[in-house]
């Protein structure tokens, strides 16, 4: 006589490892590795998860497991109640899953204590439409889209750098975006900065760039510091932002921003361009060397020539800013390898690459450990304060 599916699940939940609530909370309080993976389905994930979980419906494991969690990782596994994920311990314990877990009770149990839940972010139909290239990467999927639509980036200057770099962050997902330019359009900007159109023309930049990227993806939203950036205003414009991208094209603003990231401990992605070469890296308070460390003292103005001196190439600038919008969302999305302590430099003529090491300076006046920073305006470093 075929069992009962009560019989069953009791036969597997003798197979399997099952854990209390109060034993997970112990191991997300310590920060153990484990993983926990939400088995219930999208209506019943909306509604709340446990910290951190991934969501992968319990019809999709087999097909989805793979791309999410190695078979010697320690995994936990929970629906409402506990009894689909009992059933999914048990097949992924058959596919070689070596320390997998159901939760005893499953997400009522743990909601019935007061035990931490987090509201996840839960795309849209047209949001899974909009991102569906993204989605099919298991290095984003809708938990890594999440986080980009959560992300709060914000750019300096919405010239050659900050156009690319805006417009693809913006195409991405990213939720929020600050621009701090206080310059208008100008007829000698659109060889380069994409972002403007000739109907533009007098208009200031920040509200040039807002048109464009909200006409480009109604997702972001976009923070408009129609100012110049002083060490009066900086920490104001930086608060809430979670990195930063210097598309400045002035030594003054780049020490300024260095030296505010710092203080408040933000990721800022350098690029600079100039004629045919251009250049970018990533600072991060902590990891790795910042910009005095590669640039101790500015260069007199003569040696510090802009863009409108000396020219740049047109499609430079767009080069440079992609790299830099790559770079943040490496970092949004904790993938990849950043650019902290490397610098790449390009080579539009000769199209070439290449990239230099970067050493953080143990004497630096900011980064060094005990420096203390104090936030100067650097003006007479340089003649010059147009964005590239």
């Amino acid at each position: 006589m075929a069992p009962t599916f009560r019989e069953l699940l009791a036969g597997v939940k003798q197979e399997i490892r099952e854990v209390t609530a109060d034993e997970v909370k112990r191991l997300l309080d310590t920060r153990a590795p484990v993983k926990l993976i939400d088995v219930r389905e999208a209506d019943e994930y909306a509604g709340g998860r446990l910290p951190g979980a991934l969501h992968i419906p319990r019809g999709h494991l087999e097909l989805r497991i793979e791309e999410r969690a190695g078979r010697d990782e320690e995994l936990v596994l929970y629906c409402a109640g506990g009894t689909r994920s009992a059933l999914a311990a048990k097949t992924l314990k058959e596919l070689g899953y070596t320390r997998v877990a159901s939760l005893a009770g499953g997400y009522h149990r743990w909601s019935d204590a007061a035990l931490p839940v987090e509201k996840p972010v839960v795309l849209t139909a047209a949001q899974k439409e909009r991102y569906r290239r993204h989605l099919t990467l298991p290095e984003v999927g809708e938990e890594g889209q999440a986080r980009l639509l959560k992300a709060r980036v914000l750019l300096m200057g919405a010239g050659g750098l900050g156009s690319p770099a805006a417009l693809y962050l913006a195409a991405a997902g990213v939720g929020t975006l600050g621009i701090i330019d206080s310059d208008v359009v100008e007829l000698s900007n659109l060889q380069r900065q994409v972002l403007h159109t000739q109907k533009r023309q007098g208009q200031p930049k920040v509200v040039s760039a807002k048109a464009a990227l909200e006409a480009l993806n109604p997702d972001v939203e976009v923070l408009a510091f129609q100012e110049r950036l002083t060490s009066h205003n900086v920490l104001r414009v930086l608060e809430g932002f979670d990195l930063v991208i210097d598309g400045g094209d002035n030594f003054p603003t780049r020490y300024l921003l260095n030296d505010a990231c710092l203080m408040r401990g933000l990721p800022n992605v350098h690029g600079s361009v100039f004629r045919f070469e251009g250049q970018v890296t990533t600072f991060v308070p902590g990891q790795g060397p910042c910009y005095r460390c590669l640039y101790p003292a500015p260069p007199p103005p003569e040696l510090a020539p802009s863009c409108a001196e000396a020219g740049v190439l047109g499609v430079l600038p767009g080069i440079i800013g992609l790299l830099q919008a790559n770079e943040a969302l490496k970092l949004i999305l904790g993938q990849g390898e950043p650019l902290v302590g490397r610098l790449l430099t390009f080579d539009a003529l000769g199209t070439r690459f290449h990239e230099l090491k970067l050493r953080r300076d143990s004497q630096c006046p900011v980064c060094a450990p005990g420096a203390k920073v104090e936030l100067i305006d650097y003006e007479r470093f340089c003649s010059s304060s147009t964005a590239a």
